[in-house]
């Protein structure tokens, strides 16, 4: 359990290295609600203007939501993949990843206060509790070493 109440198990513990608070890391996440996954960094981004590629979601541990470090390749028009915006985790995430270890696998229950709250994203009505999978992929420890 998180110090804000967030409860999560490992369904995978991992065995490289640890993700700790600055880190930067690259997860794939899916957000499970009523056994359907309503938003999936596996669904992320367009691919030549017309195949979809799944991209792993890159963001600093510990960091407030909507820090993230921005990709050239990514977010550049002429790059390999559209401007089209990656699906928004939810806040719960930035804090839940501390202390994964790299090929782990996580399941959260979030909260809405810890979800999308009373906005709702995609099919997460407003004001519901969801399950978010984290798998996590890399971690580029704060002074650049990546692991």
């Amino acid at each position: 359990m998180t110090p804000d109440g967030v409860k999560y198990y490992d369904i995978i513990e991992g065995k490289g290295p640890v993700a700790t608070k600055g880190s930067t890391v690259q997860v794939h996440f899916d957000c499970i609600y009523r056994g359907i996954t309503a938003v999936s960094s596996r669904e992320s981004k367009l691919l030549a203007g017309n195949r979809i590629i799944a991209q792993p979601y890159e963001f600093k541990v510990g960091s407030p939501p909507g820090k993230e470090r921005k990709r050239g390749s990514v977010d550049n028009p002429n790059g390999l993949f559209s401007a089209q915006a990656a699906p928004k985790p939810p806040p719960a995430m930035y804090s839940t990843t501390e202390g994964m270890k790299v090929g782990g696998k996580r399941t959260v229950i979030v909260p809405p206060e810890a979800g999308y709250g009373q906005k709702g994203m995609a099919e997460i009505p407003p004001g519901a509790t969801f399950e978010l999978n984290i798998e996590l992929l890399q971690v580029e420890r704060p002074e650049g070493n990546q692991t």
